[in-house]
């Protein structure tokens, strides 16, 4: 049934769950004492939430129990974790339930939402699928007003690849500040370098020209004076071409999930954990971007152990994902 309080379905869902061990239990870390803040902070969620038609048929977890993988289970899973952070922009990829699931349930707690699912998505070749896969991006509508939305089919050198983002430009109703939200999955598995960059190149450049047409500062001034948030799973570690190309971009971004290192400079060692039949793959692919002179990150989420992971890894009876989420807080810089 349609459930409006954001903590009765919080607890719907542990009821549902009550038989699988807990879920990780994860903290904050605070790197700014708040004072300089506008308004109350930001909280951004970006997560690969695993498709469900290629957990169960093309990504082969070897390690982990079928039950974990079933819808029933896997939904109630996802919904804890996003109504346990409550974030109030939601950056999702993976997501083949949308429009039975997600989309409904989130409206109920005031989220609204755009889908862009892939051209052609590989879910689309398990048998008994629920539609394509794509990005998703739901915001608080107490807190933002829509200003515009727009989906993209990213190209790679003017040729249209299978890989889209959702962009959005959303004012703080608190603030009446600006900030433009984008959401993209790039392409997956090695060999692919290039296009992950080229995939990069042409998000930047759209992001661009948003900024441009919303922005009051000069015309050419890059990035003008709306800030940009950009989530993804880039399935690019940060050596990487694409990573180098996001850093150097004239937007001027950097990665909110550096702060969690000792010295602001690294990346977290994993985002994503998990055994398929060709190994064991620990490592960073997903991304939080910020604009790093318009915003200030506040918190950052810190990843869950190796011991609360377990020896199965992800997914697993206690996580729905082979992702991990990122979840940060924001406020804009005076």
């Amino acid at each position: 049934q349609k459930v409006s309080d954001p903590v009765e379905l919080l607890r719907q869902c542990e009821e549902a769950l009550k038989d699988r061990p807990p879920r990780f239990h994860r903290k904050f870390t605070h790197l700014s004492d708040g004072d300089f803040a506008t308004g109350s902070p930001i909280r951004v969620m970006q997560w690969n939430i695993l498709a469900q038609a290629l957990g169960e048929g093309l990504d082969s977890f070897v390690q982990c129990p079928p039950e974990a993988l079933s819808w029933s289970c896997r939904k109630y899973l996802i919904l804890e974790e996003i109504l346990t952070y409550r974030p109030h922009v939601l950056c999702l990829q993976e997501v083949d339930h949308y429009y039975d699931t997600f989309q409904p349930v989130l409206a109920g707690l005031g989220y609204s939402s755009n889908f862009c699912p892939k051209p052609w998505s590989p879910c689309l070749d398990v048998e008994g699928n629920n539609g394509p896969d794509g990005c998703a991006l739901f915001f608080n509508q107490s807190r933002f007003e829509l200003l515009d939305s727009v989906n993209i089919r990213l190209s790679a050198m003017r040729i249209p690849t299978n890989q889209v983002a959702v962009v959005t430009v959303l004012r703080c109703r608190s603030t009446g500040r600006c900030v433009c939200v984008a959401v993209t999955h790039l392409k997956a598995r090695s060999g692919w370098e290039w296009l992950r960059s080229t995939q990069g190149s042409d998000l930047l450049r759209h992001l661009q020209i948003l900024v441009q047409k919303h922005g009051s500062g000069p015309t050419g001034a890059p990035g003008s004076d709306i800030p940009l948030l950009i989530c993804g799973d880039f399935n690019a570690i940060p050596t990487e071409e694409v990573y180098r190309r996001f850093i150097a971009s004239p937007l001027g971004l950097d990665s909110a999930y550096k702060e969690l290192s000792q010295d602001g400079l690294t990346e977290p060692k994993y985002t994503t954990w998990k055994i398929r039949p060709t190994g064991e793959c620990c490592t960073t692919l997903d991304y939080i971007w910020y604009s790093r002179d318009t915003l200030r990150v506040d918190a950052v989420l810190d990843m869950p152990t190796e011991e609360q992971i377990g020896p199965n890894r992800l997914p697993s009876l206690s996580y729905p994902s082979d992702h991990l989420s990122l979840v940060c807080d924001f406020s804009f810089k005076e």
